[in-house]
């Protein structure tokens, strides 16, 4: 069983940045893969950033790459997203998973354990 708590979340000005977080309790954290997830208000749960078990892999939505990044430690049983250049459209709830790593780390079959989610607004 992995249980998984988000933070780091809250309101900020378009431009600005946000450091997402997610702890993790379990003992087999370093053998799963960890993404983060979005939901805005009547769209689906979309992919947004996902790291491998080993880090060596890791994957970002187009709409985010090249402003985000993921990365994980796993002393301390967490992985991060640090977000720049927020947009109004980044605006949802940001959800950690952790799973498998297969098959792929975009796909929500990928993952079997969720958190309950962090609110990311951004204003302009």
């Amino acid at each position: 069983q992995v249980q998984l708590v988000e933070s780091g979340g809250g309101w900020v000005q378009a431009g600005g940045s946000l450091r997402l977080s997610c702890a993790a309790s379990g003992r087999t954290f370093n053998n799963y893969a960890l993404s983060w997830f979005r939901q805005a208000p009547g769209k689906e749960r979309e992919f947004v950033a996902g790291i491998s078990w080993s880090g060596g892999t890791i994957k970002f939505a187009d709409s985010v790459k090249g402003r985000s990044t993921i990365s994980r430690d796993n002393a301390k049983k967490t992985v991060f997203l640090q977000m720049n250049n927020l947009k109004p459209e980044d605006t949802a709830v940001y959800y950690c998973a952790a799973g498998t790593g297969w098959p792929s780390l975009s796909s929500k079959a990928t993952y079997n354990y969720w958190g309950q989610g962090t609110q990311v607004t951004v204003s302009s």
